[in-house]
């Protein structure tokens, strides 16, 4: 996942990088060096387990406890059933 990438990925969800960063229990300026690709000129990489929790969060999934438990899904899947 590229940096424009990333910032395209939370523009489609509509999500601030405020809300970003607490979907992906980050900092907020966190989210503003993936979005720029880097942090003070040196380049930073989206890790693998922060572009597996955008996918999640991309299909709805708010949290996973394990295989043994169901996954809760954000609002706006329940809100799309209700419809």
């Amino acid at each position: 996942m590229e940096a424009s990438d990333f910032k395209k990925w939370r523009k489609t969800l509509g999500l601030s990088q405020k809300d970003a960063a607490h979907l992906l229990g980050l900092k907020r300026r966190m989210i503003q060096y993936y979005e720029k690709g880097e942090r003070s000129g040196d380049e930073v990489k989206i890790p693998r387990a922060v572009r597996l929790a955008c996918y999640a969060i991309s299909q709805g999934v708010e949290d996973y406890n394990g295989p043994s438990r169901k996954i809760h899904m954000l609002k706006r899947e329940e809100e799309k059933a209700d419809a």
